[in-house]
């Protein structure tokens, strides 16, 4: 036989549960970094602005496939775009940091909502565009 104790404890428990599953999907670190995963039907990519709060940031990116094997492109720009405003920073060139990964420090980031845009040139012939919204703080 159930009793209102366990009942209760189980409602509880659900009720924890479904809090967690609304969180934010971006991932917080120690270092209140923000973390998307853009992806399209060619190529994906992890990327992490740190910190995730105004002022100068580093954009870090991993190329993957839609296989996730690691990804080697040509070339990788970055465009941002204050959504509120409509304000857009010039695009900057990544540069390489490893076969699959780029970085990109950019000075000076306002806190509200941005639209990170990736430019993935994997071949002279072959160019793939994604964008993201993120947060800065």
């Amino acid at each position: 036989m159930t009793t209102p104790r366990i009942i209760k404890g189980l409602a509880l428990g659900a009720a924890a549960l479904l809090s967690l599953s609304a969180a934010p999907l971006a991932a917080a670190t120690d270092d209140d970094s923000f973390f998307t995963h853009l992806h399209t039907a060619k190529a994906m990519a992890n990327v992490t602005v740190s910190p995730g709060r105004a002022g100068p940031v580093e954009i870090t990116i991993q190329l993957e496939t839609t296989d996730e094997a690691p990804l080697t492109a040509k070339a990788v720009s970055v465009t941002l775009v204050d959504t509120q405003t409509g304000k857009k920073l010039a695009p900057v060139e990544a540069a390489r940091d490893g076969d699959d990964a780029w970085r990109v420090k950019v000075a000076q980031l306002t806190p509200g909502r941005w639209m990170l845009g990736l430019g993935i040139s994997i071949s002279e012939a072959d160019h793939v565009s994604v964008e993201s919204p993120i947060l800065i703080k």
